[in-house]
């Protein structure tokens, strides 16, 4: 029992590791290799979408996407900065610097660890799916907002949200470059029309490379990250960065972590859920959450920002062969390479080119198709979907989620309200059937009154319990409650039961309940109602609790 109550850390990456061999190594270079390629343009364009420089987006794909491999749940998890994490990276950078995300990312690990070690990972694959698809959406339109600066040659300082984006852009609209248009034009038909050519080589590098020497050679005056980021991206490794923590810092970051934490979780179980599908295999979701949670601990400490599992770049390793978690850890490598060896190139790559790499991301990441699907179903779940998305854009992730899972708690406890029910039953009105469990055509002594409860009894319908007593008409000498069909009890329900028996005891009303379910008596054992109502007014089926309510009318008389 103590045992199975201690952590239980055990990452993929060794379990992979058993049996391995030259084949399976081979594989794994070259599936590294080319995601390492794919994921560079998008780790430093994430990295600046996300108010940081490019340099910091790069390390974090390297540090991140290492340990995340290194010591997650999945087989072929690749982590990294991703879209997702966009709009609430740049609201913290924007009210508290790089040092408040740096504490914040440390702080959501630390969440994240938590979350696996208590074996909380099943928990996140609850949200409801409207909600998901809703700020999903939500987010692709921020990040398409946001790209626009400079794909349209702006530069300018963009405020935080959607509509003062949209405002600022149409503004200046006047000053937009063609050449920088051009750029991230040729950037959007390569990132289309390659895939249809060869999927050998990512289409993210032939973009890059052809817009960088297209503007080179043609002597377009771009925004470069040379330009914007003076240096580029250095050099070299970045060394070690300590953020100043107060408590005061701690408890102002507690929700940006917390948001920080609870997007990480549900992106990168949601990654490893769609690597699952494609290859048939299974993650541990607990082991995910707490390598996701160390990976964030640590990248702060080189300068990175958050990171958590890329749905693309993990499809990606997989369509390219990867045989095991060592395939993410190449990845890494080799961008740890180009930062070594390579990185002062990248500081000609001209900006609208990364925003043509990211605009492409938020339409392949928005779900427009979950619109009209989910339309088809319940309008409470499309509401649910509407209200996160219009929330997300308008006001910020953390509004659109919230409300939505408020919107989505309160849906479900109206539909689990809606299918409970609690009747008065007579041997005329039974409907239920033939054999044991029917009443038709049982002699019921006078005075008897029986009560039929459908569906999971808590607090959402612990009322009905007393309309239904009220609804019964003059003063029963007995009472049945037949609760076969309520696989489930909760401490509301069980509190209004409590009330309504001990009412039924105060005026001399005999009670008796037949075929309780497990959880329910499991819940009336430890609250105590067993004891009190005594072990003998809990029948197995109706005949018992009608000869039990018969002979103690009996000794009444």
């Amino acid at each position: 029992m103590a045992q199975s109550s201690m952590i239980s850390f055990a990452p993929e990456s060794l379990r992979a590791l058993r049996g391995y061999d030259r084949k399976m190594l081979l594989a794994d270079l070259a599936s590294g290799l080319t995601v390492g390629v794919i994921a560079l343009p998008l780790a430093i364009g994430f990295g600046i979408a996300s108010g940081v420089t490019p340099g910091q987006g790069l390390w974090t794909a390297i540090a991140a996407g290492f340990l995340i491999s290194a010591l997650g749940g999945s087989r072929f998890q690749v982590g990294g900065p991703t879209g997702a994490f966009v709009p609430v990276l740049f609201a913290i950078v924007a009210h508290h610097g790089y040092n408040g995300l740096a504490v914040a990312t440390m702080m959501a690990g630390v969440l994240l660890f938590l979350m696996g070690a208590l074996k909380l990972g099943r928990l996140l694959k609850f949200i409801p799916y409207p909600v998901v698809a809703g700020f999903t959406s939500g987010i692709a339109v921020i990040i398409f907002t946001g790209q626009l600066n400079e794909f349209l040659g702006l530069g300018l300082k963009m405020p935080e949200h959607v509509p003062q984006q949209l405002a600022l852009l149409l503004e200046n609209a006047s000053s937009t470059s063609w050449r920088a248009v051009a750029i991230g034009t040729i950037t959007l038909a390569i990132l289309y029309g390659w895939p249809r050519l060869t999927r050998k080589v990512p289409a993210s590098m032939v973009a890059v490379v052809a817009a960088t020497l297209l503007a080179k050679l043609l002597g377009w005056d771009v925004a470069t990250i040379g330009s914007r980021y003076p240096g580029g991206i250095p050099l070299g490794l970045p060394g070690w960065h300590f953020p100043q923590v107060t408590l005061d810092m701690m408890r102002e970051l507690m929700v940006p972590a917390f948001t920080i934490a609870a997007l990480g979780g549900i992106e990168s179980l949601l990654s490893a859920m769609v690597a699952d599908g494609m290859t048939d295999t299974r993650h541990d979701s607990n082991q995910e959450l707490m390598g996701q949670g160390l990976a964030n601990l640590f990248t702060p400490l080189v300068g990175g920002i958050a990171a958590t599992g890329a749905i693309a770049r993990t499809a990606a390793n997989i369509r390219n062969g990867a045989r095991t978690p060592v395939s993410g850890m190449v990845h890494a490598l080799v961008l740890l390479g180009i930062a070594l060896l390579a990185a002062p190139l990248a500081q000609y790559i001209p900006l609208a080119c990364l925003s043509g790499i990211l605009l492409m991301v938020a339409l392949r990441m928005a779900e427009w198709d979950t619109f009209p699907e989910i339309w088809r179903g319940p309008k409470s779940d499309f509401g649910v979907l509407l209200t996160a998305f219009v929330l997300t854009v308008v006001f910020d992730l953390t509004v659109g989620v919230g409300v939505g899972l408020i919107m989505a708690v309160v849906m479900f406890v109206r539909r689990m309200e809606e299918i409970t029910h609690i009747k008065l039953v007579t041997p005329e009105s039974e409907v239920e059937g033939t054999g044991s469990h029917s009443i038709a055509g049982k002699d019921v002594p006078d005075g008897v009154v029986l009560y039929r409860i459908e569906g999971p009894f808590f607090f959402a319908a612990a009322e009905k319990l007393e309309a239904a007593l009220r609804a019964s008409g003059g003063k029963p000498r007995a009472v049945i409650f037949r609760m076969r069909n309520v696989p489930a009890i909760d401490g509301s329900g069980l509190h209004a039961f409590e009330v309504a028996i001990e009412k039924l005891h105060r005026d001399g009303v005999k009670v008796f309940l037949t075929a309780v379910q497990p959880q329910p008596m499991k819940v009336m054992f430890e609250s105590g109602l067993v004891d009190k109502l005594g072990l003998h007014k809990f029948c197995a089926d109706i005949d018992e609790a009608l000869a039990q309510a018969r002979l103690r009318l009996q000794g009444d008389d």
